[in-house]
C-alpha cells in the first residue's frame, strides 16, 4: 500500500514541503532514499523502538520511503514522526483519508515522547501559504508556530496522540497566540538603561545620532571607560520592531534553533555579541548543515563587536559587503543560500596594547610603531563603512558621585523615533530605503543640499583629513540624521561641523 505524508525543510530562512512517500510489500527490508543525511537514515531505529515503547505492532513488511524533491539534501531528526505516521498508514495501522490535510513534523524518542525541532515558523507559513489545514508537531515549537493566523497549529507531545487524533479517537485543541498583543506586551522589555550610565554626555549623543539614522559606530577609549556598558543599552534606544520586522527576525532565529521553549515573536530588537575567537562560518552563515550566522542573527537589531582589533582580520574584512548591500549570499558547490543582514554594527577597541594612549592620567608604555601596529589590524575599508567614530576618556570622580540620575532611555528613544519618522515618511516612495544610513549617492543629492559654508567646511575637512569618497557619504549621512533629530529641513553647518566630529580614527595626529 502507497500513502503520502507531508512534511517540510528549511533551505536559508524559507521552507520547502518535502512530500514523504511510504509503500510497503511483501518482504522484510527497509529503504530510505531521496537523499537523506546519516541522522535521517537512523530514523528506522527510533522509530522503531518509539513505537514498541508506545505498544504498537512494528510492522514487519518490505517498506520503502521516498522522500521528494529527490535533489534537495534531508537534514536533521525531525522526519522521524511523519516516517513513523506514513508506515504505520501504509500498514493499515492509521486511517490514511486525513494525512493530505495536515503537514507534521518532530523528532521521536526513543520512549515515544517528542523532542523541538529547529526551523518551526517558516515551515507554518509555508504551511498555510499553500492550503493546510493544520500542522502538528512537537508541543514546544507550538506557541512559535501558531503566530501564523488561519492555520490550526497542534502541538503534541508524543506519537500516541498524533495516531488518536489522525484516527478520530481524539481531539486536540490548536494552540491559540495572540500575536499582536503579546508582541506590543514585550516590546519595551529592556534589561539595561542609559539612566545607569554616569557622564560621557558626549558619547551618549553619538549614541543617539546613531540610533536615529541607523549608523554604525565604533567607540575608542580605554578600560573601563564604559563603552561595552553604553553598547549593551542601544537596543534600548532603537525605534520598536515593527509586526513585519518582528516575523522576519523570528523566521532566523527559529531555523538557528534560537528560541526559548513557548516562545512566540521577537519582540524586541536582537543584540549578538560574538566572542573576538569567532570564526568566518559562525560569523556569515553556512558550513555542512547551512545555518545563519551572527550577521543574521543580528538582522533588524545590533552586532557588537568587543575589542574589534583582536577579531581575527579576515573575518572583518567579511564584514564589509554585507555592511553595504543588508544581506549576504553564501554559495558553496552544493547549495546557494541568501540571508538577510541588516544591522547595526557597534565596535569599540582601546587605542593601544596597554589602553592607555591619550589617557588623562595614566600613561601609555607603548612605543608610537605598536599603537600603529595595533590600529592597522582595523583595515581602512572597514572604518570607512562605520559612520561614527567616538574617542570616549574616563568619568570624572564628580560624575560618578553624582546622585542625579541621567536622562533615561524613554526620553532619548522618542526622539529618535521621531527622527525615525521623519525618515520614512522622506523615503516613502524608495523600496528598500528606511533610514538616512540606507541612502545612496542620488538620495543624498537629493536631500543633502549644503550652502557655501557647509560646503567649504566640508571641503577643508576632506583636504585636512584626507578622507575617501565613502566617508565624504558617511559624514553627510550622519549630518542628515542630526538635522532631522532638530527637526530641520536642510543641514546647516551647525550639523556639518558635528558629523566631522565623528570622524575620530580619520585625525592626523591619532595614534602619532
Amino acid at each position: 500500500m502507497l500513502v503520502k505524508v507531508f512534511g517540510a525543510t528549511v533551505q536559508g530562512v524559507d521552507a520547502t514541503v518535502v512530500t514523504i512517500e511510504v509503500n510497503t510489500s511483501r518482504g522484510v527490508k527497509f529503504f530510505l532514499v531521496g537523499l537523506p543525511d546519516a541522522a535521517v537514515k537512523e530514523s528506522h531505529e527510533r522509530i522503531r523502538a518509539a513505537l514498541l515503547n508506545t505498544g504498537h505492532k512494528v510492522p514487519t513488511s518490505q517498506i520503502t520511503v521516498n522522500m521528494a524533491p529527490a535533489d534537495i539534501r534531508k537534514e536533521g531528526s525531525a522526519y522521524d514522526l511523519p516516517i513513523a505516521i506514513g508506515i504505520l498508514a501504509a500498514s493499515d495501522m492509521i486511517v490514511s483519508d486525513r494525512l493530505s490535510r495536515y503537514l507534521i513534523m518532530g523528532e521521536l524518542g526513543l520512549d515515544g515522547n517528542l523532542m523541538p525541532i529547529k526551523g518551526a515558523l517558516p515551515i507554518a507559513i509555508k504551511a498555510r501559504e499553500l492550503g493546510y489545514e493544520g500542522f502538528i508537531l512537537p508541543a514546544q515549537n507550538a506557541r512559535e508556530a501558531a503566530v501564523v493566523n488561519n492555520l490550526n497549529v497542534y502541538g503534541v507531545e508524543n506519537i500516541v496522540q498524533v495516531i488518536r487524533f489522525l484516527n478520530g479517537e481524539d481531539t486536540l485543541a490548536p494552540t491559540v497566540v495572540d500575536t499582536r498583543g503579546e508582541f506590543y506586551a514585550h516590546q519595551d522589555a529592556f534589561e539595561f538603561d542609559f539612566s545607569d550610565v554616569k557622564g560621557q554626555e558626549n558619547v551618549k549623543r553619538a549614541f543617539e545620532v546613531a540610533a536615529a539614522g541607523s549608523h554604525n559606530i565604533i567607540l575608542i577609549g580605554p578600560p573601563g571607560a564604559g563603552k561595552s556598558m553604553m553598547a549593551k543599552r542601544l537596543p534600548s534606544i532603537l525605534p520598536p520592531l515593527s509586526l513585519h520586522e518582528s516575523l522576519e527576525t523570528t523566521k532566523i532565529h527559529s531555523v538557528a534553533g534560537r528560541l526559548g521553549k513557548d516562545s512566540s515573536l521577537v519582540a524586541v530588537r536582537p543584540f549578538r555579541s560574538p566572542h573576538h575567537t569567532i570564526s568566518s562560518v559562525a560569523l556569515v552563515g553556512g558550513g555542512t548543515n547551512p545555518q545563519p550566522g551572527e550577521i543574521s542573527l543580528a538582522h533588524n537589531g545590533v552586532l557588537f563587536c568587543d575589542e574589534l582589533p583582536e577579531f581575527n582580520r579576515s573575518v572583518l574584512e567579511m564584514l564589509r559587503q554585507p555592511l553595504e548591500d543588508r544581506h549576504i549570499t553564501i554559495a558553496r558547490a552544493k547549495y546557494s543560500i541568501d540571508y538577510p543582514a541588516n544591522f547595526m554594527l557597534v565596535a569599540s577597541m582601546n587605542p593601544c596594547p596597554c589602553g592607555y594612549y591619550n589617557h588623562p592620567t595614566k600613561p601609555c608604555v607603548c612605543s608610537p610603531s605598536q599603537v600603529q601596529k595595533y590600529l592597522n589590524k582595523i583595515s581602512g575599508p572597514l572604518l570607512d563603512r562605520i559612520d561614527i567614530q567616538v574617542e570616549i576618556v574616563p568619568v570624572p570622580f564628580d560624575d560618578l558621585v553624582k546622585a542625579t540620575p541621567s536622562e533615561s532611555s524613554t526620553t532619548i528613544r522618542e526622539r529618535v523615533i521621531r527622527a525615525r519618522q521623519i525618515q520614512e515618511q522622506r523615503f516613502a516612495h524608495e523600496p528598500g530605503i528606511h533610514c538616512n544610513a540606507q541612502m545612496t549617492p542620488r538620495l543624498l543629492q537629493r536631500y543633502v543640499q549644503l550652502d557655501e559654508r557647509g560646503r567649504a567646511m566640508l571641503q577643508s575637512a576632506m583636504d585636512r583629513l584626507n578622507l575617501s569618497a565613502r566617508a565624504y557619504d558617511r559624514i553627510l549621512k550622519v549630518a542628515r540624521t542630526i538635522a532631522d533629530l532638530d527637526g530641520s529641513d536642510t543641514v546647516q553647518t551647525a550639523h556639518i561641523a558635528e558629523a566631522i566630529g565623528y570622524r575620530s580614527l580619520d585625525r592626523e595626529n591619532w595614534g602619532m
